[in-house]
């Protein structure tokens, strides 16, 4: 089955946000390069997509203008088959996204990248509701702790786990990475 790597968010304008906890960054990013160097290894094609919404400021790390709306820093250098910017949580909303895997015969897609609950699920979910195969591969997804409404922390590992419960044979098969690139092995590039 043809696969395509989707590399979601994984921008530097997260780095300027509030709730950015650069702890969890060197997990993520060991398991989001291992990916990248897997995918390149096999030709396995590279999607980028990056995050652009908000005031068209330079104060916006989401913004063009900011000059953060670029590959997060320690993230393996790779050229992408395809690159894309979006303004809504799902990369498959108003991009040009699904057109390009369906004229490239992509049949499964391996998501990753940041935010899991957020950007990364929303692909994962519109992607099965529009006919893909989606492996999720949590561990290269990357999320920080939240506030719940009654101002107790949401640890980002609970976060994660929720994500793979909610998604596993639902939406998507969960993996990781070890599974992901040992999947990698049997689709037909």
């Amino acid at each position: 089955m043809k696969t395509s790597l989707i590399l979601i968010d994984a921008q530097d304008s997260f780095r300027h946000r509030p709730f950015y906890d650069p702890a969890t960054l060197p997990a993520w990013l060991a398991a989001q390069n291992a990916l990248i160097a897997a995918c390149q290894q096999r030709g396995v094609p590279i999607v980028r997509v990056l995050h652009v919404a908000g005031p068209q400021t330079p104060e916006n790390p989401f913004a063009l203008a900011s000059g953060h709306v670029r590959p997060i820093e320690g993230l393996a250098d790779c050229t992408p088959a395809a690159s894309f910017h979006k303004n809504r949580h799902s990369a498959l909303v108003g991009t040009g996204l699904d057109v390009w895997l369906t004229q490239q015969g992509i049949a499964r897609l391996l998501v990753s990248g940041i935010r899991t609950e957020q950007c990364c699920e929303a692909t994962a979910r519109h992607a099965s509701d529009l006919g893909w195969a989606v492996d999720f591969c949590t561990e290269a997804t990357l999320t920080w702790d939240m506030r719940n409404l009654d101002g107790s922390v949401l640890p980002a590992a609970d976060i994660r786990t929720r994500t793979a419960t909610v998604l596993q044979d639902r939406f998507a098969k969960v993996v990781g990475v070890d599974e992901a690139i040992a999947r990698l092995e049997h689709a037909a590039c």
